[in-house]
């Protein structure tokens, strides 16, 4: 009987799920003065930014969200892989909004992850008033972790803001018009000298930095300390250190700083990249036992050089012998060892179509669909989308609109290259999925430029930027059947269209490599009245 008794014990210790951790939140507009002018933000439990989600690898995290906003609400989660179930993504193409007054409870794991990413709001451009937060994935316990536990854990949230109402900006592009410049830049919510961090002397803390912002590219840095890059978007890295640190649109990094100075305040800056004038806010590192506040002039950063930037970028590399979300070192995946099956290259242009301003991909400006393309998928609802409506390449076309999906074997192993041929710095996210950066550079791409490639240690993250007149490439294994958007981070120009979804389709139909339906998704548009699963 003891025996038998034992036998059971194990046989549930060996079939137990992950854990479960439980998110009840509710979305409202409020008063917010991010820079001393009164305006209109989104809150989550009446926080902005909104609260951090902590987790740990493989963890299921169960998020209740209330829409107490007049209007429809989506909730994206940049860089969680939604492993198998791209029903969760949180954007317009695979999940219905949530109508006002009504709730909708996310069911996502961050099935082997690890790293910092954040969360924000999808639709309307609700992203300009608010309504993100950072999102840290530890490793387990048993899992070992390339360096020794920092003292402190800070997430920090920079990006560029407006204190127009995110309506009115809404409304200029809908009139089919550029935004103006940004009006500052936000750190954690706040505006210059208002955000503070404190530190123990001769102890060393983690940040996590994330570009939450619409467009601009930013230049991190802290008044006489140094940074050591540990973690991108899920990646440890070679412990390269740093005095600034370029974080473009989408992004995040992790670094370890130590608190070896003097012990006073000293200046975090945060200075807009690649921009004729110069935006800039500072938050404050204060030493526990400070003597003197912060004073002198902001420590200077670079400002349009590009050079700096995309050699900072080739430095970045994956730490081949470290753990990843399992114990298995990150260099096991031999990369540049595995055949592409195909090349993708995508051009991203800006243009005009029918008197109002677009943005496109291979000459392809989105217009969403009146179902999200995942549902409208799944019930076979023919005539919202249609695979292959974007090509592989540039076509040289004059730019059209069209609900953009293109097509994709699961298992195939591709090259994207992006050509970014105008004057401004692009950044392109894939949900869904992590890629190797495996080259960039100026010019136009050619076959030939492969010989540059880094086929060994190239970093794997969600975001990555191309500069101006330049190309990005990278590799991606398609493992994770779905509907993934592939956009750029530009938020503004994924509004007006420069943005697809990319089909990652299985032919076999087995919950091995996509999950069912959520019993509980909402469904709208043509798939309105079906039934997902009983309960």
């Amino acid at each position: 009987m003891l025996l038998l008794c034992a036998t059971f014990s194990v046989l549930a210790m060996v079939g137990a799920e992950d854990p479960y951790r439980f998110f009840e939140w509710n979305v409202t507009y409020g008063d917010i003065y991010p820079l001393g002018v009164r305006q209109q933000g989104i809150l989550i439990n009446g926080q902005f930014p909104g609260p951090d989600i902590y987790s740990v690898t493989n963890d299921n995290l169960i998020i209740n969200v209330h829409n107490s906003l007049p209007e429809p609400f989506l909730i994206s989660w940049n860089g969680v892989q939604q492993r198998r179930n791209s029903f969760e993504d949180g954007v317009y193409g695979t999940t219905c909004p949530i109508p006002p007054g009504k709730n909708f409870t996310y069911i996502l794991q961050v099935k082997d992850q690890i790293g910092s990413f954040f969360y924000f709001p999808s639709l309307a451009f609700h992203k300009a008033a608010g309504g993100f937060g950072g999102i840290r994935i530890l490793s387990r316990p048993r899992i070992p972790v390339p360096f020794p536990d920092p003292a402190g854990d800070y997430t920090i949230l920079i990006g560029d803001w407006y204190t127009h109402n995110h309506n009115t900006l809404k409304a200029i592009l809908d009139r089919g018009r550029r935004l103006p410049f940004p009006d500052g830049i936000l750190i954690n919510g706040r505006g210059a000298n208002a955000a503070s961090f404190t530190v123990e002397k001769g102890k060393t803390y983690r940040l996590r930095i994330s570009n939450v912002g619409l467009q601009n590219s930013l230049n991190f840095r802290i008044q006489g300390h140094k940074m050591t890059l540990v973690e991108v978007e899920g990646t440890h890295t070679l412990q390269t250190t740093y005095s600034s640190l370029d974080v473009h649109v989408g992004q995040s990094y992790s670094v370890l700083v130590t608190a070896d100075q003097a012990a006073k305040d000293y200046y975090i800056v945060v200075s807009s990249r690649f921009t004729e004038k110069v935006l800039t806010s500072s938050a404050v590192l204060h030493y526990s036992n400070s003597a003197s506040r912060v004073s002198g002039p902001l420590p200077g950063g670079p400002t349009t050089q590009i050079d700096y930037s995309l050699n900072q970028a080739r430095s970045i590399r994956t730490n081949l012998t470290a753990s990843g979300p399992r114990p298995n070192p990150q260099g096991s995946y031999h990369y540049g060892l595995i055949n592409i099956t195909r090349t993708i290259k995508l051009e991203n242009t800006a243009g005009q179509v029918n008197g109002k301003q677009r943005y496109a991909v291979n000459s392809v400006s989105f217009i969403p669909a009146d179902t999200p393309l995942k549902l409208a998928d799944y019930f076979k609802i023919g005539g919202v989308f249609s695979v292959g409506s974007i090509p592989d390449q540039p076509s040289g076309k004059k730019m059209y609109l069209d609900t953009s999906v293109m097509g994709a074997d699961f298992r195939a192993f591709v090259e994207i290259v992006f050509e970014n041929r105008e004057s401004i710095i692009q950044s392109w996210h894939l949900d869904g999925y992590s890629f190797w950066v495996v080259g960039m550079n100026g010019g136009v791409w050619t076959p030939a430029s492969r010989n540059q490639y880094n086929l060994r240690d190239a970093v794997s993250r969600c975001t990555t930027q191309v500069y101006p007149k330049s190309w990005t490439a990278v590799y991606i294994a398609l493992d994770n059947v779905g509907m993934w958007n592939l956009r750029t981070e530009f938020w503004a120009r994924q509004y007006l269209g420069q943005q697809f979804y990319l089909r990652v389709y299985s032919p076999v139909g087995s919950i091995r490599d996509e999950y069912p339906i959520p019993k509980n998704a909402l469904l709208c548009g043509r798939a309105a009245g079906r039934q997902t699963r009983s309960l």
